[in-house]
């Protein structure tokens, strides 16, 4: 690793480094062992064979880089220690939300793969943090890059969350106002200069400010869960045509600033629709029992709305790992899947029950890192 990146006043955008496209052929992930109270009830019983779930699919065409805290590695080991690979390691972490809270990695035309360092804090700090405590997140980056040899870009004290985030691997990038300008993450910062600064540490060119992500996002709206390409000006968008359901107003608002916007190579945007499901996903009253929460942690509310959304799926190698929701959105489940595998002819759309990672704050998309091919 070459240690001096981090001291040097330089960029990959200097250096001729940028971030790939989500479709691009990479390496592996990164996902963290659910173990957090007050996001996985119940010891993360159901929460673990979701991971574990998830974690085979993606293992089957690319590896998976498991993080475990100490109290909580073993039983990853029971549940992952045959499918191969995967490797399982021991780091600490404050929760699971891997795309969050690691590396963001970058590459150069020679093949070379570096990673990028954010600073994370919980979703907006002291202002609207979901945590009161976010240290071990925060280091989790640098650690996993000291870990595993790639150099390191540290582009703190800059905040921001992988999810936050989208590359098409030629210079365009996705990202909501809501989030990006969210008072919680870089008050001191115009929105030019915002942008000027994701252009530096993702080496892209444009940057393509979608007004809204999903209701209720507790994540100021992460663009992940709104809208993602699956090729170089094509993209899908969360949607719905319910004009009294509060997510139409959102996704109209993306959808008319995505008609009017060309990518960094001057392209109009392809546009398909993915309906969210038909029926909300609410918190019941069964789905309180077995947390506990941390002073200053944000707490679960009976009749609350999931930001249940299609859109936060991953890409493997082989795989589309999307989130299904079940029960009466059994035939909006069957709908994205058929909408995916005609976009991704080239992979094997999975759906796999996520409801019990949503009651955890987030989805697919959110508990995994990606990272690209090369060297390092």
């Amino acid at each position: 690793m070459d240690k001096d990146i981090k001291k040097q006043n330089s960029t990959p955008l200097a250096d001729g480094f940028s971030m790939p496209g989500e479709f691009e052929k990479h390496v592996g992930c990164i996902m963290i062992w659910p173990d957090r109270p007050g996001s996985w009830p119940h010891g993360a019983a159901k929460a673990r064979e979701a991971f574990a779930q998830i974690i085979r699919v993606i293992a089957e065409s690319e590896h998976v880089f498991v993080a475990a805290g100490r109290s909580c590695i073993d039983s990853a080991r029971q549940m992952l220690g045959e499918t191969e690979n995967v490797t399982i390691f021991e780091m600490e972490t404050d929760d699971a939300w891997a795309r969050d809270v690691g590396p963001t990695f970058v590459s150069d035309a020679a093949g070379e793969v570096r990673a990028v360092n954010w600073q994370f804090n919980a979703w907006g700090g002291t202002y609207n943090g979901l945590y009161a405590s976010w240290e071990k997140d925060d280091a989790f980056a640098a650690a996993f890059a000291e870990r595993e040899g790639y150099a390191l870009y540290d582009a703190a004290p800059f905040v921001l969350e992988g999810g936050s985030i989208h590359s098409d691997g030629e210079g365009t990038l996705l990202v909501t106002e809501t989030c990006l300008l969210s008072k919680g993450r870089n008050p001191r910062l115009t929105r030019q200069q915002i942008e000027e600064l994701l252009k530096c540490w993702l080496g892209v060119h444009k940057v393509i400010w979608l007004p809204r992500g999903i209701h209720n996002d507790e994540t100021d709206e992460h663009v992940d869960n709104v809208c993602a390409f699956v090729r170089p000006a094509e993209v899908v968008l969360a949607w719905t045509d319910q004009k009294d359901d509060p997510q139409y107003a959102l996704s109209l608002a993306c959808y008319e600033q995505l008609s009017k916007e060309t990518d960094a190579k001057g392209r109009p945007f392809l546009v398909h629709k993915l309906p969210i499901p038909d029926f909300p996903i609410c918190i019941q009253e069964k789905d309180l029992d077995g947390y506990v929460f941390e002073e200053g942690e944000d707490e679960r509310e009976v009749g609350e709305r999931l930001a249940a959304s299609y859109v936060n799926f991953y890409i493997a190698n082989e795989h589309v790992v999307m989130p299904a929701f079940g029960g009466e959105n059994e035939q909006s489940d069957e709908r994205a899947v058929r909408i995916l595998q005609n976009l991704f002819p080239d992979r094997t759309v999975v759906p796999v029950m996520a409801r019990d990672i949503l009651l955890g704050g987030g989805n697919i998309h959110c508990i995994t890192q990606q990272i690209p091919d090369g060297h390092k």
